[in-house]
């Protein structure tokens, strides 16, 4: 496996290696997406191909009375994510589980926010994942898509041919998808020089 192919899945060492460097690397663009969110502090958060577990740190500082959930596909970004936020796991604030964003272990509307950071490329199908985010959504909730890749920049094209599995989407693609799914109220935020986009999605009632 290329080491690149660790984007998609990390595994061994090499996956430990890319999830910290997740961790670096995304850091501006996370903080970026987070501007333009705002929660509760009880939020209840779930934060989905959570990698190295850097953004569910952020989350628990902007939700000091909620509760965070990460979920990802790699035992590697699991175990990477615990240990970074070992402290708040202990103290029943955090938990990390490894999971399928198709189908994943959760009851229906429990959560008030779904963040996923660097991740729906890898997803099998985004109607059918944002299907799934609306489920676990509460009436009203928000999920927001944080993405460094807008689809607009042909020096892009090179990682679907690098990294089995990935796929590309641009900002209208992802809008059809999550009207599709059920959501409502989406808001597109881009930065231009830095190909970025970041989406907000609203789950439009209890549909289940």
């Amino acid at each position: 496996m290329g080491f690149f192919q660790n984007t998609c899945k990390p595994e061994g060492f090499g996956g430990k290696l890319m999830v910290k460097m997740m961790n670096s690397g995304h850091t501006h663009l996370a903080n970026w997406g987070f501007s333009k969110i705002s929660v509760n502090e009880d939020s209840k958060v779930l934060d989905v191909g959570c990698g190295g577990g850097a953004n569910i740190a952020v989350w628990l500082d902007i939700c000091k009375n909620g509760h965070v959930t990460g979920l990802d596909f790699s035992d590697v970004s699991v175990g990477e994510s615990r240990k970074l936020n070992d402290t708040a796991i202990n103290q029943k604030r955090c938990e990390v589980l490894q999971g399928n964003v198709a189908d994943m272990p959760f009851d229906n509307e429990s959560f008030d926010c779904v963040s996923a950071f660097e991740t729906i490329y890898f997803w099998p199908g985004l109607t059918k994942c944002f299907t799934e985010v609306n489920r676990v959504l509460k009436s009203g909730g928000t999920f927001m898509i944080c993405n460094e890749i807008d689809g607009t920049n042909t020096a892009d094209e090179k990682w679907p041919k690098m990294i089995d599995g990935m796929s590309i989407y641009n900002d209208k693609q992802i809008r059809d998808a999550l009207e599709e799914a059920g959501f409502s109220d989406i808001e597109s935020h881009s930065d231009k020089k830095n190909h970025w986009l970041c989406i907000l999605a609203k789950k439009k009632f209890s549909q289940y």
